[in-house]
C-alpha cells in the first residue's frame, strides 16, 4: 500500500469547503478532499484545484487511508443530520488520536454531544466557527475552534498558518471545550445580525426623514467608514447603494424588502433568554427580519393605519452627525451584550475564554471586521474580569460622548415614524444598565400579590418574604424560584 501522504481531509465542496482546500494548499499542506457525490471532486481537480497538490478521494475510506496520522477530518457540510451522518460514517474507520473537525455552523449543543459521545474513544472532536465569507476561506477567515483539548496541538500549525493576521497575530486560537468554538461563532453571527439592522435603520432614517438621494448616501457611508465606524459592513453598504442595474437605474430600490437567515441569530436570542443575559438588540434585529417577512400584511396596513405628519426641519449635516454616533453607540452597547452572554455561558459550561483574544479573532473575520474591536481586545486584555464592555474607561467616555445623539435620532425616528428598534433597544438598555433603581419592586409586589411568589426587602436581602395584601389571601407562599 502506498504511504498517505494528507495532512488532513476536507469533506464538502461547496464554496467554502473548495476555498479553505486551497488556502491550505497555498500553504505548502497537503490536502484529500472529498464530497458525497464522488463526481464533484473530478471536477475540482480538474478545474479550481489543477495544477495543485491537491489530491481526491472515492471514498470515505480511500480518503481515511490517505491521511497522515493522526489523521484529521474537516466537515464543511450542513449541520445537523448531515454533520451527525458524516460523523458516524467516519467513526469505525478511525482509531483512537484521530480528529474530526466540525467547521460549518452547528449548534453549540451539537458539538457539545459529540464531544462527550466521544470523551472514552479517544477519538478528539473539534466544533470551530469558520467566519470570512467566500473570500475569507481563500485567503485568511477567522477560526474559533473548541472541543477536545488534545487535538488542538494538532491542528494549531494548519489553522493559525490559513487563518487572517492582524499584523503578525492570527486571527485563531484555542477558544474552549466542548461547544464553546461554535458558541462563539453563534454569539459572533448574533452580533453581525444587529450590525446589519442598525445599519439598515441609518439607511431608512436617511431615506426617509432627510430625503436623501442614494449617491448622497453612498458618499456618507464612504466617509463614515474612514472613522471609528470602519467596517465592512459599512464598506459593502457603500457599495450597494452606488450599484447600478444593466438599465442604469439602481437596483436597491427593486429589492423586495423581506429579509431571510439561517437560524444563528435566533440561536444567540434563544441562548440569552435561557441563561438570563438581556441581549436586546441582536433579539430585536431578529425581530425585525421576522416583521419584514410580513410584506402582504405590512402593504394593507400602509393603507389603513395612520402615522405622523411630522416632516424633518432641522439642520440636515447635524442629524447625520448625531446618526454617526447614534451608530456607533448602538454598536458598542450590541457587542457589550454580546460579551456578557459568553460570560454567562463561561461560568455555565466553566470554559476559561479569553475574551481579548475572541475580540482579535472576530476582528479578521470579514463579515463583523471593525477597527474599534481592537478596543475591544485592549480593554479585556487590560482587564479579564471586566464585567461589562461599557465600563472600561475607553468604552464609557466613547458612550458618554455619544448617548445624547442617540437621544436625539430616537426623538427624530419617533416623530417622523421611522422604526428603529435594534436602536431604541440599545438606549433602552443603556438606561437600564446605568440605573441604579428600576420598577422591579412593583414588579415583585405584583407577583406576590397575585401568586404569592414572594420578594425580598432591600434591608434584607437574601430573605424572601409574603404579604397577605388584601387581608383574606392568607400567609402561605409558594416556593422561591427563578426559572
Amino acid at each position: 500500500m502506498a504511504q498517505p501522504k494528507a495532512d488532513i481531509a476536507v469533506i464538502g465542496l461547496a464554496v467554502m469547503g473548495q476555498n479553505l482546500i486551497l488556502n491550505m494548499d497555498s500553504k505548502g499542506f497537503v490536502v484529500c478532499a472529498f464530497n458525497r457525490t464522488v463526481a464533484k471532486v473530478e471536477e475540482f481537480l480538474a478545474n479550481e484545484a489543477k495544477g495543485t497538490k491537491i489530491i481526491g478521494a472515492s471514498s470515505v475510506e480511500d480518503m481515511v487511508a490517505k491521511l497522515k496520522r493522526p489523521r484529521k477530518i474537516m466537515l464543511l457540510v450542513k449541520a445537523g443530520s448531515a454533520v451527525d451522518k458524516f460523523v458516524e460514517t467516519l467513526l469505525p474507520l478511525l482509531e483512537k488520536g484521530d480528529i474530526i473537525i466540525d467547521g460549518g455552523n452547528s449548534q453549540y449543543n451539537d458539538t457539545e454531544r459529540w464531544c462527550k459521545q466521544l470523551e472514552s474513544s479517544g477519538i478528539h472532536y473539534i466544533g470551530t466557527g469558520v467566519s470570512g465569507g467566500e473570500e475569507g476561506a481563500r485567503y485568511g477567515p477567522s477560526l474559533m475552534p473548541g472541543g477536545h483539548k488534545a487535538a488542538w496541538p494538532h491542528i494549531k500549525p494548519i489553522f493559525q498558518a490559513i487563518c487572517a493576521k492582524v499584523g503578525t497575530e492570527p486571527c485563531c486560537d484555542w477558544v474552549g471545550e466542548n461547544g464553546a468554538g461554535h458558541f462563539v461563532k453563534m454569539v459572533h453571527n448574533g452580533i453581525e445580525y444587529g450590525d446589519m439592522q442598525l445599519i439598515c435603520e441609518a439607511y431608512h432614517l436617511m431615506k426617509d426623514v432627510l430625503g436623501m438621494e442614494q449617491g448622497e448616501m453612498a458618499e456618507v457611508f464612504e466617509q463614515w467608514n474612514k472613522g471609528e465606524l470602519d467596517s465592512f459592513l459599512i464598506e459593502i453598504s457603500r457599495d450597494i447603494l452606488k450599484y447600478k442595474d444593466a438599465d442604469g437605474k439602481y437596483l436597491l430600490p427593486k429589492i423586495r424588502d423581506t429579509a431571510g437567515q439561517k437560524g444563528t441569530g435566533k440561536w444567540t436570542g434563544c441562548a440569552a433568554l435561557n441563561y438570563g443575559v438581556p441581549v436586546t438588540l441582536i433579539g430585536e434585529a431578529v425581530f425585525a427580519r421576522y416583521l419584514s417577512s410580513l410584506k402582504d400584511e405590512r402593504v394593507k396596513a400602509s393603507k389603513v393605519l395612520p402615522g405622523p405628519s411630522v416632516k424633518f426641519t432641522g439642520d440636515k449635516k447635524q442629524f447625520l452627525e448625531h446618526l454617526r454616533r447614534a451608530l456607533f453607540a448602538s454598536k458598542v452597547i450590541s457587542y457589550a451584550q454580546g460579551f456578557m452572554l459568553l460570560r454567562q455561558a463561561a461560568k455555565i459550561y466553566n470554559w476559561n475564554l479569553n475574551y481579548g483574544s475572541i475580540a482579535l479573532m472576530w476582528r479578521g473575520g470579514c463579515i463583523i471586521r471593525s477597527a474599534f474591536l481592537g478596543n475591544i481586545k485592549d480593554a479585556f486584555t487590560n482587564n479579564p474580569e471586566l464585567s461589562n464592555l461599557l465600563l472600561d474607561p475607553y468604552f464609557c467616555e466613547r458612550i458618554s460622548a455619544s448617548q445624547d445623539s442617540l437621544r436625539q435620532v430616537l426623538a427624530q425616528s419617533a416623530l417622523s415614524g421611522v422604526p428603529t428598534p435594534a436602536h431604541s433597544a440599545a438606549l433602552a438598555f443603556y438606561d437600564g444598565y446605568r440605573s441604579a433603581v428600576l420598577p422591579a419592586n412593583l414588579l415583585q409586589a405584583q407577583r406576590d400579590y397575585f401568586g404569592a411568589h414572594t420578594y425580598e426587602l432591600i434591608n434584607n436581602p437574601g430573605t424572601f418574604v409574603h404579604t397577605n395584601w388584601t387581608g383574606h389571601g392568607g400567609n402561605v407562599s409558594a416556593s422561591t424560584y427563578n426559572n
